[in-house]
């Protein structure tokens, strides 16, 4: 699959249309390590394609292995420059001293809530994200996280830490796609409201995109 982004179209009035995902009822998905890892990507897509473009950037998506899976999410702090207040997964732009893009997700991870690398189990990829308005490319990687885990957060950078179970995030019943103008440029992203929380953009859109895997592979 190519790198997904966040489409755009040709501008329109100021609007803003939110409608659930139309999809087939499907079977319920079994939620098991070994059927996350089948359907994840085993290399990383291409990523420097574009170099001009768009900067390598790396996120980790922390699957707590448990019994009943669940994905672990930051809220950034609201003073930070960029995607203040946000729900995101522990991430950011590669670093020179970084070998790969997964020794990127896995520093920041350590850096942002004390997990070290050490506690999780890389499971595979999801397809990259581009942002358009800042320029990104990112790398999604999923990993396994020892369900004995502890934090330690770095509240300069994140508000709160909370998961929420991944049967939820996967239910195309909980997927919104909204539409809403921008600069005279109408845009499309996804939404998922979890325990007075929004999920939304490019953080969404990867939950889409496991979603979609584990539904239809």
């Amino acid at each position: 699959m190519a790198a997904t982004q966040a489409r755009e179209t040709l501008p329109k009035p100021r609007m803003s249309i939110i409608s659930s995902r139309d999809l087939h009822p499907s079977n319920p998905v079994a939620i098991t390590a070994d059927a996350i890892r089948a359907v994840l990507r085993t290399t990383p897509p291409d990523m420097d394609s574009g170099a001009t473009r768009f900067r390598r950037a790396a996120v980790i998506v922390p699957v707590i292995h448990r019994a009943e899976p669940a994905i672990l999410f930051t809220r950034r702090t609201d003073h930070l420059p960029s995607h203040a207040g946000q729900i995101c997964f522990p991430g950011g732009s590669h670093a020179p001293a970084d070998e790969t893009l997964i020794r990127t997700a896995l520093r920041e991870l350590q850096e942002e809530i004390g997990v070290p690398a050490e506690r999780v189990t890389i499971a595979g990829f999801l397809d990259a994200y581009e942002t358009l308005n800042t320029g990104f490319r990112i790398l999604p990687v999923v990993g396994f996280l020892d369900e004995n885990f502890h934090l330690t957060v770095n509240r300069a950078e994140v508000a709160e830490v909370f998961e929420a179970p991944l049967s939820f995030l996967i239910d195309p019943g909980n997927h919104q796609l909204i539409y809403a103008e921008r600069g005279g440029v109408m845009r499309e992203f996804y939404s998922i409201q979890y325990g007075g929380h929004e999920i939304w953009g490019a953080t969404a859109a990867m939950i889409v995109n496991l979603s979609d895997r584990l539904r239809h592979t």
